[in-house]
Order: structure tokens, then C-alpha cells, then sequence
């Protein structure tokens, strides 16, 4: 079940919404369990028990830690998540692999090929990442393990952030978990937020969707120079408007339920080193790389050669934590790469670049490693990034989709409302319609967003969601 679709804005959200206010404050987390529980089951059927195993063992582990028994209670945790994760997400791609070694030898892999592939369960990541957080927060003495086996529950099958995050840590909302208010105007934030956030997903992201999809699909032909960079634009302005819209509903869908969710975009494309970028770009990520294998590897204490280490370590993790295939940990490589330059002194310098350099610089880096993120493989990312550099006009057939854009009025429209919104430009609007003359107006907005959204969903347009195989 995704935000953006009918059954869900029209039946699911509603429902829970009106059953969450209507029982016992002291049920309102069992109602929230239940609704989650559905909300993954209804997409992902008895994968749900993959989530439930990590619910329990890291709820039994958190107390093991609490008894005494700290190094039994983490390495039991650690072993389980990480085992789970690996065999979930990356076992198919380990046996690829393992059979192209196997054949680049002379070998015959087919006892192999007739293993069966195993599923992905949606959000894995995810939720793993949050019940590690937990545990190893627990050993720590960071937070106190939970005694309330519903509460705990609640904190990671919550479905405003599932799926697709922020990765939400157990001390972040340990309270809330326990005792919450919604108050009317808490409510009415958490709706605007949601609403903007579906804006972003529906209107911005898909739009942009059909056009990046259309250029990488036919990538494979004779197409031009100016179609790839108009591609790799497209895409980048549909993966922040996927996945930052997906985060902005979760966070409002929080605030709905009483919780405050961290931020987890900070409009990484005004950034002006890649070092900036990943401050600005999926926060919570970032940051619990940075909390949980960073600064346990030594992060920059150990001196500059061992900071350099640890940041490629980190940022192969990255890539490989996005997806089980090899164009990500080239990408996760690529980034880490720049990180390093930027560490040699590079950042020392950009101060003194004159600000829009320093800002395409950014986006340039940031644009070369989408091509690696959405190709289907190393190939075909090899092949786009020759006609983003190497000069050619292409063939008439394969710019006619182009020429549709080009004149599609709709497109000129979200386009403008990208570079818009990519920009701090909200909380500029947000500060003028605070003014109580114009709530009317402001509330009469996100209204007329909220139904202009439904609107292109009930039409059937085209709706995929990127970080769904995360």
C-alpha cells in the first residue's frame, strides 16, 4: 500500500484516523499496531513475519543487554538483523555473482541457476536499521530498554514511516510512545505537511518520472547528447521529489498521530560541496552512518589516512545499503570519492570559487551519480554516461519524445514549480501566511493541493515509487 493511492487517502487513513481519536487514549497505540500490521500485510502478505521476528528478537535482546549480559544481547541483535537483511536483500545478488565467478573460470554454475530467488520484503532496511538503533542505543546506556512489548512493537511496524522512513530512532520518541497529544492545530500541520508532501509525489515526481523513465529506456539506441542530460535531470528532480515527499507525508502523518518525526530533507540541490549534500540529503540515514559505523570505525580520530578509510567503508555501505547491485556501491564509491577530495583540501578551496560555481559544481557530481543509481546495470550507465560527454545529435526517432516534452505545456508548469521547491522557498510562504488575515487563504491552498492530487490519482497516472525496492 503506497501514500499516493486512493484506497489509502480514501478508506485506509480515513478509518484509522476516526477509530485512533474515538477509543481509549489508553488503546491508541494498539490501534496504530493493528492499522500497521494491515497496511504492510495488505502488500507484502506473509513477509510481515520477517518484521515481527526482528520486533521480537531485538525486544528480547534490549532486555538480555539490560541483565547483564551486554556483549550476548548486541552480538545476538547485530548477528540477527544483519543475517536477516543479508539474506532478504542481497542473497540473490550474491549467487549472480557467485555464478558469473564460477563461468569466467570454465566452470558449470547450474546447480545454482535453479536455486530459487528469494523475495524482497518492502522496507527491510529500513526497519532493520531501526531495531539495530535500538539495541546498540540499549547497550550504550543511551536509552533504557522497553518493558512494554506493545509500545515497542508500535515504534517499528509504525506505518507513517515504514516503508520508506525516516529511520526513526527509539529515543527520539520513546515519550511520545507513552503519552501524546494531538492538539487541533498539531492536526492541521500534520495535513499540510502530508498534503504537500503528496503535492510533490504526485504532480512533481511522477511528471518527472515519465520523462526520466522514457530517456534511460531508450538509452540503448541512438539518442542524443541533450536527451541524456535532460534524462539525468529529470531523474534527479523525480528521486527528491519521490522520496522527500514521501518523508514530508510520514512526518505529517506523525504529527496526525501526536509524534514529531526529525527532518530528513534539507534541500540538498542548493548544496555547494558534496560534503554539504550529504548533510542536506536523506538526514537520517547520514546520520546513523555516521553515529553507528563512523565514529565506531574511528571517524576522523586516527589520523587523515584512517578518516579516508573509514569514509570509503561508509560510503560502500551506502550504496550497498540502497540496493544489491553493483551500480550502487559504484555510486555509494563515487560520492566517497569527492568526500575524500573535499577532506585532501578541496573544501579549503571552494570558500574562495565564486558561489555559482561552487553550487554547479555540486549538482554536476551529484547528477554523474544518478546515472549510476538509476541504470539497470553497469552497462547500460557506461553507455548513457558516453552521450552525456562524447557529442551526438542522435536520430530523429528517438527525440520524438523530446519534442512532445518540449511543447507540453504541463510539464513547462511542474518544471517551473521544481526549480520553485528545490529551493528554501516554503518556509519563505509559510512565514507570509502566518498573518491570521490570510489562514483562510493558506488553509484554502493545501486544500485545493489535497484535491488536485486526488484528482491525478483517481485519473490513473503514472505512480511508481523508487524507494520501494530499499
Amino acid at each position: 500500500m503506497v501514500f499516493s493511492s486512493a484506497y489509502f487517502l480514501l478508506l485506509f487513513l480515513p478509518l484509522v484516523l476516526l477509530l485512533y481519536f474515538i477509543v481509549p487514549k489508553k488503546f491508541r497505540n494498539l490501534v496504530i499496531l493493528i492499522a500497521s500490521l494491515y497496511f504492510y500485510t495488505y502488500g507484502e502478505k506473509f513477509l510481515v513475519l520477517v518484521m515481527v521476528f526482528s520486533t521480537i528478537v531485538d525486544y528480547k535482546c534490549g532486555h538480555l543487554i539490560e541483565s547483564g549480559k551486554k556483549t550476548l544481547g548486541l552480538r545476538l541483535s547485530l548477528a540477527t538483523n544483519l543475517l536477516t537483511l543479508g539474506v532478504f536483500k542481497y542473497f540473490n545478488f550474491a549467487k549472480e555473482n557467485l555464478i558469473t565467478l564460477i563461468e569466467s573460470f570454465g566452470g558449470n554454475a547450474d546447480s545454482l541457476s535453479g536455486v530459487a530467488e528469494i523475495a524482497l520484503p518492502i522496507g527491510i532496511s529500513f526497519y532493520v536499521f531501526q531495531t539495530m538503533s535500538y539495541t546498540i542505543d540499549v547497550y550504550r546506556g543511551d536509552v533504557k530498554a522497553s518493558r512494554n512489548f506493545l509500545e515497542f512493537a508500535t515504534y517499528v511496524t509504525m506505518f507513517p514511516q515504514l516503508v520508506a522512513g525516516p529511520i526513526i530512532r527509539y529515543i527520539d520518541v520513546q515519550k511520545e510512545l507513552v503519552k501524546r497529544e494531538v492538539t487541533t492545530e498539531g492536526f492541521a500541520k500534520g495535513l499540510e505537511r502530508f498534503t504537500i508532501g503528496l503535492t510533490k509525489k504526485v504532480i512533481i515526481a511522477n511528471t518527472f518520472a515519465s520523462l526520466a523513465d522514457n530517456v534511460f529506456d531508450a538509452s540503448g539506441g541512438d539518442f542524443s547528447t541533450f536527451n541524456a542530460w535532460v534524462g539525468v535531470i529529470a531523474y534527479a528532480f523525480q528521486i527528491y521529489f519521490d522520496f522527500s515527499g514521501y518523508s514530508d507525508m510520514a512526518i505529517g502523518l506523525g504529527k496526525m498521530f501526536g509524534f514529531n518525526f526529525l527532518e530528513n530533507f534539507n534541500y540538498p540541490y542548493i548544496s555547494q560541496s558534496i560534503t554539504e549534500f550529504w548533510r542536506r540529503w536523506h538526514i537520517s540515514l547520514s546520520t546513523w552512518f555516521r553515529d553507528y559505523l563512523y565514529i565506531p570505525l574511528g571517524g576522523n580520530r586516527k589520523g587523515k589516512k584512517r578518516t579516508y578509510i573509514n569514509l570509503f567503508i561508509v560510503f560502500f555501505i551506502t550504496g550497498l545499503w540502497h540496493g544489491a547491485s553493483w551500480n550502487f556501491i559504484i555510486w555509494g564509491l563515487f560520492h566517497g570519492v569527492f568526500l575524500v577530495i573535499e577532506k585532501l583540501g578541496f573544501l579549503n578551496v571552494l570558500p574562495k570559487v565564486w558561489r555559482p560555481l561552487r553550487h554547479l559544481y555540486a549538482l554536476f557530481i551529484v547528477l554523474v551519480g544518478w546515472v549510476f543509481f538509476r541504470a539497470e546495470d553497469i552497462t547500460q550507465a557506461k553507455n548513457y554516461l558516453i552521450k552525456m560527454f562524447i557529442y551526438t545529435k542522435g536520430n530523429a526517432t528517438a527525440n520524438e519524445f523530446i519534442s512532445y516534452f518540449s511543447y507540453n505545456r504541463e510539464l513547462l508548469f511542474v518544471s517551473i514549480l521544481a526549480v520553485i521547491f528545490s529551493l528554501p522557498s516554503y518556509p519563505y510562504f509559510e512565514q507570509k501566511l502566518k498573518n491570521k488575515n490570510l489562514i483562510l487563504v493558506r488553509y484554502s491552498l493545501i486544500i485545493l493541493m489535497l484535491l488536485i492530487s486526488i484528482t491525478y490519482i483517481a485519473a490513473g497516472s503514472y505512480n511508481p515509487f523508487i524507494y520501494f525496492r530499499f
